[in-house]
């Protein structure tokens, strides 16, 4: 590491969210170090954000990527206040906090009390139609049920199964959970997923017990919530201007950042004096004293394979999804919705995963004369739907919302965006194979860190989170 008082290089591989947090906040501890640096964001796409895409169009804003945080995670509201765009932030309709589940082709209401598809009130769980009174009683097993001694890793599925009883995974659990993943539950690492889970058994014995005792404990809202506005503090957060609000100040706050976008990084070639040199796509060099590779998994594994052991990213496998937004003027539209949308079980046997009320649950979206639906596609195991050309996708889609809401109205607009290996899964053993990864990684490249989505949390604010630990990371590196 260069002395105090030279220029640090540094790249950063991916310019999404977890490459942009990496670097402001780099920036932000070579000021406080009083350090120079000279930074260069590499990305193969032609635009800054990421995922994060949001579209202003006829008075909408549709988001073409992810839609929200929560807001119970820190970390991307400490970004908005860094920023100063934490006045922009806007929560959910209080109207609207219902949400359905759909079974045997109708629309239920999740259960009161139900967290993360965790029964915490027993009374209105045993009251719901979506199951059986067996499956009822064998998830009040759990109470009683002795909790798995072992705490090795275990599927998320199998744990949901062991300890509530497969109809509560499959029915409940499943579309509620593996929305987050685009995932299948029983591949899914349950120490990468919903730690807490694990955490509430051997704590408490009981999953239901666990949970319903850290509701009362576990804040909606963050810390900060009484210097946001009156209407953003609700569980779930987004910005009045869409996601894209973070992405464009991020831009500006990295103005004097260099970029080198619609280029792919393809090698990172060690040097003699123990620098880096990033060899990009277009027959290019960067020059580089430490890296960031916030790239998705498979390409990270390119970068690092001719250095290190790199299973840990091959093992994980992206899933492709789709989303299908639908704009309604109101007058035809023919249906007012009490809640912010539904989810659907793979038993259901639909083309559509879940379907968000979009301009009922976020007011700001759109024209009050006029109607949002978000439509999403894709899954493991159900992929092949997101390549469709777009008017049979928005066909299938068009039959799932006319069957299970009588939408029949003629849409004004369709906007259909697919992410294609977008949604990463953590195997069981993820957290270790990445640790194992990291420590080898820490002998052959020293100031190469990897993160992002693939490592430990696919959320904005994991995220974010994970572009912060990656600057402290390297910053340590600089003493």
């Amino acid at each position: 590491m260069r002395r105090n008082g030279q220029t640090d290089r540094i790249v950063v591989i991916g310019g999404g969210i977890s490459g942009l947090s990496s670097a402001f906040y780099l920036l932000r501890q070579a000021e406080a170090a009083g350090r120079k640096l000279e930074m260069t964001i590499v990305d193969p796409a032609d635009r800054i954000g990421g995922k994060i895409n949001t579209l202003h169009r006829d008075g909408f804003v549709i988001e073409r990527g992810p839609d929200s945080f929560l807001a119970r995670k820190k970390p991307i509201i400490d970004l908005a206040f860094d920023l100063g765009i934490e006045q922009q932030l806007v929560g959910t309709n209080p109207e609207a906090k219902k949400t359905y589940i759909l079974h045997q082709g109708k629309l239920h209401a999740m259960p009161a009390g139900l967290v993360l598809g965790i029964p915490t009130e027993l009374e209105p769980f045993m009251k719901t139609e979506m199951l059986s009174t067996r499956a009822k009683c064998r998830a009040l097993l759990d109470l009683v049920m002795r909790p798995r001694k072992e705490e090795s890793d275990e599927s998320l599925g199998d744990f949901l199964s062991r300890r509530l009883g497969p109809e509560v995974m499959e029915r409940i659990a499943e579309p509620l959970l593996a929305g987050i993943y685009a995932g299948d539950l029983r591949k899914l690492s349950l120490q990468a997923t919903f730690p807490q889970f694990g955490m509430a058994e051997r704590k408490h014995g009981s999953l239901i017990q666990g949970m319903r005792l850290n509701r009362g404990k576990a804040p909606a809202i963050a810390a900060d919530a009484d210097k946001l506005p009156p209407s953003a503090r609700t569980a779930f957060l987004t910005f009045s201007g869409g996601l894209a609000v973070m992405v464009d100040a991020l831009d500006r706050a990295l103005a004097a950042v260099g970029r080198k976008l619609g280029v792919k990084a393809v090698a990172i070639n060690p040097q003699s004096d123990g620098s880096y040199e990033v060899a990009l796509g277009d027959g290019e060099t960067v020059s580089a004293d430490q890296i960031v590779i916030t790239a998705p998994a498979f390409h990270a594994a390119e970068l690092l394979q001719p250095h290190a052991d790199v299973s840990a990213l091959q093992a994980v496998r992206y899933v492709s999804v789709a989303n299908v937004v639908m704009a309604f003027d109101k007058a035809t539209f023919g249906q007012r919705f009490d809640g912010s949308g539904f989810v659907i079980p793979r038993s259901e046997g639909t083309s559509i995963t879940a379907c968000t009320w979009t301009s009922t649950k976020w007011l700001h979206t759109s024209p009050d004369d006029k109607v949002l639906l978000r439509c999403y596609v894709g899954r493991s195991g159900d992929e092949e739907i997101v390549d469709l050309p777009d008017d049979k996708l928005a066909e299938v889609v068009r039959r799932d919302i006319r069957n299970i809401m009588n939408i029949t109205a003629e849409p004004l607009f369709t906007e259909i965006t697919r992410l294609h290996r977008s949604m990463p899964q953590y195997p069981v053993g993820h957290l270790d194979n990445i640790a194992a990864l990291r420590s080898q990684m820490a002998e052959r490249l020293p100031g190469v860190w990897v993160t992002g989505a693939a490592f430990d949390g696919v959320g904005l604010p994991d995220c974010i989170r994970q572009g912060r630990e990656a600057a402290q990371y390297l910053s340590q590196l600089w003493q």
